[in-house]
């Protein structure tokens, strides 16, 4: 399942934030401040299992009837395309009335393919919380603020060096859990 974003990302905390919260001047670290945040948000990503700022993505799954292949982005937006992908190496952009989506609580996107001769589905879907960073919640900026200050300060330290308890904190009530 790879995931292919097709378009920019913005990041939910700016440059500018950090280097306040950091008490910085000047723009000498501005490029390993820029991928400290973009390394943050990752893993903020990755720990509430949701998208932040809402992304266009192209992904490919398995061709399952109903329930569905699931999406990796979360939450989902909407999916506005699902081309069916054969056996033979030939393709098709299927009908609405070929392709089934459905949405969970969480915003999980399944996308079920009603289309029995494909193999795999390539799905064109938005994904993610909010439109822009000042849509995402305070708690998960103030994190991802945290995370990256915390990998600044201590980017010589050993590797045992964790992230800051108040990190995980902030994110945890955020995070969706998944069973099964």
């Amino acid at each position: 399942m790879l995931v292919e974003p097709n378009a920019p990302l913005a990041e939910p905390v700016s440059l500018g934030e950090l280097k306040a919260y950091l008490r910085l001047d000047g723009t000498d670290e501005d490029a390993v401040l820029a991928g400290l945040l973009r390394a943050a948000r990752g893993l903020c990503e990755a720990f509430v299992r949701q998208w932040l700022i809402q992304r266009g993505a192209v992904e490919t799954v398995a061709a399952m009837p109903v329930p569905g292949a699931r999406l990796t982005g979360a939450p989902v937006v909407a999916v506005s395309q699902a081309e069916a992908l054969y056996g033979d190496g030939s393709s098709a952009v299927l009908g609405p009335e070929r392709f089934g989506v459905a949405y969970d609580a969480d915003g999980v996107g399944r996308v079920a393919c009603l289309d029995p001769a494909a193999v795999r589905l390539r799905v064109t879907y938005t994904a993610g919380q909010a439109t822009d960073w000042n849509g995402v919640a305070e708690p998960l900026r103030q994190g991802i603020v945290r995370l990256a200050a915390h990998l600044f300060a201590n980017r010589d330290a050993p590797d045992e060096a964790g992230p800051p308890a108040v990190v995980a904190a902030l994110w945890r009530p955020f995070r969706q859990l998944r069973l099964g």
